[in-house]
């Protein structure tokens, strides 16, 4: 999990649930509702993603857009901003999303939650939907 100042209060509200889910949790920061950048830790966070350190990232900022753009620089990363358990049902079943961007000035602690927790347990469906990872993880560059 990673947060800058405007995701702080929302990660350590869902950190705490994820615990008591029975769920492991590397925080890499922020640890304070101080100002920060979101590079500085939604990169630490997708790092762990893309070495498979860790299965899924949790990242939080103000819309989540800065945190998904972070992440989804990484290779092997599918970061999505979710604003709802739909959202994140089909980013997980459908696009394999391995790490959950929250926009922490738009979803209350209570739909996060909701998002998280489809997040954390919807598999992929693979099929038809492998054959478009399989292409997004060929990384072709610009022709």
């Amino acid at each position: 999990m990673a947060a800058d100042h405007a995701g702080f209060a929302l990660k350590e509200q869902l950190k705490k649930r994820i615990i008591e889910a029975g769920h492991s949790v590397a925080d890499v920061g922020t640890h304070s509702a101080e100002p920060s950048d979101y590079p500085d830790t939604a990169y630490p966070a997708a790092c762990m993603v893309a070495e498979g350190q860790s299965d899924r990232g949790i990242l939080v900022c103000g819309t989540g857009a800065g945190m998904a753009i972070t992440a989804n620089r990484l290779p092997a990363v599918r970061a999505v901003v979710c604003f709802s358990a739909e959202i994140a049902c089909l980013a997980r079943t459908h696009n394999d999303a391995n790490v959950l961007c929250l926009p922490a000035r738009f979803v209350d602690a209570e739909i996060a939650w909701q998002i998280v927790q489809v997040f954390l347990t919807e598999p992929f469906e693979g099929g038809r939907h492998l054959r478009r990872i399989e292409k997004i993880d060929r990384n072709t560059p610009c022709e």
